[in-house]
């Protein structure tokens, strides 16, 4: 889903880059602020980054790329992730998620046309023993299979 409100003004993530200059590695301090302040690290905030710390802009987007939790888009209102780990897909958890992403129309990060939920990976929640796992918002949930993942897509609004 595209962001259709406008990205924030340059002058407040300056602002927000500025805060973080002069700490060792600035570069996750920075995006882990911009991302706190908007809910995503802006597309118009990688080259002031760059300039700010004298990199180049593609090295600010592998950063982002890199690290799962940084969002180039906002997120919906709720935060989906299907454990991606080894013992969640030994007991089903690619099916579920392919399930889920077709049953949405999504793909990985992708969010409802509603704006209600995105559905994201995630690789290891720790509850291993009760696979497959998914995360809804902060509630970690055990043994999601199909029917319980339906249940909590639609308590979310999805």
């Amino acid at each position: 889903m595209k962001n259709l409100q406008s990205a924030p003004a340059d002058n407040e993530i300056g602002v927000l880059i500025d805060q973080h200059l002069e700490s060792e590695g600035p570069m996750l301090p920075i995006l882990h602020s911009i991302q706190s302040a908007f809910g995503y690290v802006p597309e118009n905030a990688v080259p002031l980054i760059a300039d700010a710390l004298n990199i180049s802009k593609a090295e600010v987007h592998g950063v982002i790329s890199f690290y799962h939790d940084f969002r180039e888009a906002p997120a919906g209102r709720h935060i989906v992730k299907i454990c991606r780990a080894e013992a969640c897909q030994a007991m089903g958890a690619n099916t579920l998620a392919d399930e889920t992403l077709a049953k949405l129309g999504l793909d990985w990060h992708g969010t409802t046309i509603n704006g209600a939920v995105t559905i994201e990976p995630v690789y290891c929640l720790g509850l291993c023993a009760c696979a497959p796992a998914a995360m809804v918002d902060d509630k970690v949930v055990g043994r999601v299979d199909t029917a319980k993942m339906a249940t909590l897509l639609k308590e979310v609004g999805a």
